[in-house]
Order: C-alpha cells, then structure tokens, then sequence
C-alpha cells in the first residue's frame, strides 16, 4: 500500500451580503458572507488543495481558478468531488481528510456532526472537522475573515496490470 499525505490552506475576507458558506453548509443567518470568485468555503478550499498536494496533482488554482466564468460562485463541495474524481483518474483514493477552521464566526460546533456527513459524502471517505480560534489575533482574531488548514491521507489504488 502507498500512501501519500498533503495540507492545504485557504483564507477568505468576510464581506456583506451573503450567504456565508463553509464547511458545505450554508449559514444564512450571518450577516457576512466569505469573498470569493466561488462560494468562498475555506474548509472545502483547504481540502481541495490538501488532496490535489498528496497526489501531485497541483494545486486549487491551478484546476479552478478565477480566471474560469463557469466557476463564480460555485460550491467547494463541486470542488471537492471533482477533485475525487482527478485523484481516481491518477490512480488515487482518499483515506481520509482532517480540516481546521480558524475564526470566531459562525459557530461550527452545533453544525459539525451535518458538515463532517456533507464533505464526506462529498470525498468518499471520512473527513473530520475542528475548529478553533485566534484569540483575537490576526484577521481571523479580529473578525476579518476565516482560514482553514487542512490535510488529507491517500492511498494508490492497486491496478491488475
């Protein structure tokens, strides 16, 4: 068995208007949503890139970026199973995911449980949520945005060959 690891990151503004969408959910009750070409979602942004860095398939800009029309405003979670799906063309599947998010809003705690259900049902394997602050440090400490961190385990699928 060969397994591969990788971390991504992403950092979003919060800006108004909304909906602020993050971990696949939607969080329509915040007054600020997260800027972005996309959805803005971080913890499916970070994920992206943590999965696309283990198998060497470059990187969330390099296969969706900003410069793509057909990509404003889509979901990371469309991110996130296309990315399953690259990782399969190369040979790869998921083990799985372990995302941080970093900011004081929204409360990721009384949703964690639905969004660890969405992203894994979105990569085909576990993906655990956690969350964390700055203590007041930082844009995240002060309310400016959100970040994410995340690391992803794969494993090359076995060919008959």
């Amino acid at each position: 068995m060969t397994l591969r690891v990788g971390i991504g990151s992403d950092v979003h503004a919060l800006a108004g208007g909304g909906p602020l969408h993050l971990a696949g959910l939607p969080f329509p009750d915040e007054p600020a949503g997260l800027a972005g070409h996309s959805d803005g979602d971080v913890a499916c942004h970070a994920a992206v890139d943590a999965l696309l860095s283990a198998a060497g398939l470059g990187d969330i800009g390099s296969r969706f970026g900003t410069d793509d029309p057909a990509r404003a405003g889509a979901s990371g979670v469309s991110f996130l199973t296309e990315t399953v799906r690259l990782l399969a063309q190369a040979g790869y599947r998921v083990v799985n995911v372990s995302v941080q998010v970093i900011g004081h809003r929204p409360r990721l705690a009384p949703r964690r449980a639905e969004a660890e259900r969405v992203l894994s049902a979105a990569v085909g394997a576990p993906v655990s949520l956690s969350g964390t602050t700055t203590d007041g440090l930082g844009l995240t400490g002060r309310g400016e945005g959100v970040a994410a961190i995340a690391t992803a385990l794969i494993e090359a699928v076995a060919s008959d060959g």
